[in-house]
């Protein structure tokens, strides 16, 4: 057989009949067969949900989608492009331990990155092989869970978005219901109780080799400094699996709160429900942290969380208008880690040309404005525009430095020689030198648009 085989047909090898190269295709549509989803779903299907997961296109799905993730290795240092070979060579091993219910994955890897807003996030990174298997355990249990979970939930399920969550928000808002009570749960992926998880998953799964996997999962332990510490709670961050997990064990929430009848949204951990009055958000406040507390064994970060008017929360990167209706702009807190992020993209001391700041910031700020240009507020990004055209003026000032180069650079770009010794001549500051007539007329919004710098607001 060729070395360069495609990865689906790596994962054809249990099925491939010894000796002779390749299986007949009747042989592989009645594998397929075999393994292929059972619908409608009874309880006796659920009983068989690793024949599922093992299923030649559930396979194929989830290597394709780890590959386009792609991800640092974990604890073995197996990379991404690396798995395909060694799927070829391990599969039918690791498959039978699969269906036997005996595999065992290896610890994650202990990855801290900052948050936004200071601290840091915890993530442990599974190995690839472990990411694979995980990926093809969420494709078979999502298709099955997702259409039971609330529609008030939108955080990492197909066909949902934070967009679509904002929406929802804005119009519980618009319909008369101006204060929110804006819940953070603390170190949530951290404080997942292991034995209510898994009774939950254990009430829509009866194969109990599936639910030794995800225990197996759940008990790996977390790899740091190049030591094993057991998991006795919480679903780290990092694998595919642990998403869908955190949304069963939050459905319990939405379900209280839809009996309860309240106006919320959940994406995620990070749930707001929509009332009429300050007082009655007090009392959901307290009544719904209590459930939190008793009934999901979770805990409530008071000192974020908060009832308030929607005008000075954020909820996903957005804040709402107190007008009527309610508009939706960016919040505060997210314009400023834009600019600090421009900031340091631009800073005086790095001493690279201002065509590769460009091409970087062309890179950071497409999917920067995708998602944020829902704004309904089109001046802010027109403002920020502006402050990023101005920043990089700054930054060509400064790398002029001389007076000749500035009154030269000017002259180059277009200005009057008169006009670019006064401007020098006025020994401006680089940043108030930015906003003056000659850099504005030297370097244009087309002379940035020339050298490729994308533009947040529309023309």
């Amino acid at each position: 057989m060729s070395e360069k085989r495609p990865p689906y047909r790596q994962l054809m090898l249990p099925y491939m009949s010894e000796g002779r190269g390749e299986a007949p295709k009747a042989d592989l549509r009645e594998a397929e067969a075999r393994t292929a989803e059972p619908k409608p779903e009874s309880p006796a299907d659920t009983r068989q949900m690793m024949e599922v997961i093992c299923g030649l296109g559930n396979l194929e799905k989830a290597l394709k989608r780890v590959q386009a993730n792609k991800g640092s290795p974990g604890v073995d240092g197996t990379t991404v492009r690396e798995l395909p070979g060694y799927l070829a060579e391990h599969w039918p091993a690791i498959r039978e331990q699969l269906l036997q219910g005996t595999y065992q994955p290896q610890p994650v890897k202990r990855v801290e990155i900052p948050k936004p807003d200071g601290g840091v996030r915890k993530l442990g990174i599974p190995t690839v092989v472990d990411r694979f298997i995980q990926q093809a355990v969420m494709q078979v249990l999502q298709g099955r869970w997702d259409r039971t979970f609330s529609p008030h939930s939108y955080g990492f399920r197909p066909g949902r978005s934070q967009h679509q969550a904002v929406a929802a928000a804005q119009q519980h808002v618009a319909e008369g219901y101006r204060w929110v009570v804006d819940l953070d749960l603390e170190k949530f992926f951290d404080r997942v109780n292991h034995d209510r998880l898994m009774a939950a998953i254990a009430a829509r799964v009866e194969d109990k080799r599936l639910l030794r996997l995800i225990r197996a999962f759940l008990n790996a332990g977390v790899m740091e400094d190049g030591l094993v510490s057991p998991t006795e709670e919480g679903t780290p961050q990092g694998g595919p699996l642990s998403p869908l997990l955190s949304n069963l064990v939050l459905d319990e929430l939405d379900r209280e709160l839809e009996k309860r009848g309240h106006r919320f949204v959940r994406y995620a951990d990070d749930c707001n429900i929509y009332v009429g009055s300050e007082r009655a958000g007090q009392r959901v406040m307290e009544s719904v942290t209590r459930f939190i507390s008793r009934r999901l064994k979770l805990k409530v970060n008071q000192a974020k969380s908060a009832v308030a008017k929607p005008c000075e929360r954020k909820f996903l990167g957005f804040s709402l208008s107190d007008q009527t209706p309610p508009k939706r702009h960016i919040a505060p807190k997210a314009v400023e880690r834009f600019k600090r992020k421009v900031r340091e993209l631009t800073r005086r001391m790095r001493g690279v040309g201002v065509r590769r700041i460009v091409r970087e910031l062309a890179q950071f700020l497409p999917g920067w404005v995708n998602y944020f240009g829902f704004t309904q507020w089109p001046g802010e990004l027109r403002d920020l525009d502006g402050w990023i055209r101005r920043r990089l003026r700054c930054y060509v000032w400064r790398q002029w430095q001389t007076p000749k180069r500035r009154v030269a650079g000017l002259v180059r770009l277009g200005v009057g020689l008169q006009l670019a010794w006064d401007t020098v001549k006025r020994q401006f500051g680089p940043w108030r030198a930015a906003r003056s007539i000659a850099l504005s007329k030297a370097m244009p919004q087309a002379y940035w648009s020339e050298l490729g710098l994308p533009r947040l607001s529309r023309p």
